[in-house]
């Protein structure tokens, strides 16, 4: 049987020491879509990458969005491509609703 759900890959930089970054990523998307990603893959790499990847898509990259993403943000952008009817809890209040309080 082969397994149709997404592979997820965090390719993160060794030299930067950015591997607890990309293993509490990884947790954080393996709690929240556990049961939507076939497989998380940690790629290391060099020359300050950090690229997060869907079966080969590039999600978010440090490189072209500049500086690092939140988890919550990431969640959104994960959750829109797998699971877009899949409502993410407090991760979805955007910044303005969190004032309002």
């Amino acid at each position: 049987m082969v397994d149709k759900r997404p592979r997820l890959e965090i390719e993160y930089c060794t030299q930067c020491r950015w591997l607890p970054r990309a293993t509490w990523m990884a947790q954080e998307l393996l709690t929240t879509f556990e049961g939507d990603l076939g497989e998380v893959a940690l790629v290391p790499g060099t020359g300050g990458v950090f690229e997060v990847r869907l079966d080969g898509e590039s999600v978010w990259s440090r490189k072209t969005d500049a500086a690092f993403t939140d988890a919550a943000e990431l969640k959104r952008l994960i959750r829109d491509r797998i699971a877009p009817d899949r409502a993410l809890g407090h991760s979805e209040r955007k910044p303005e609703e969190e004032s309002d309080r």
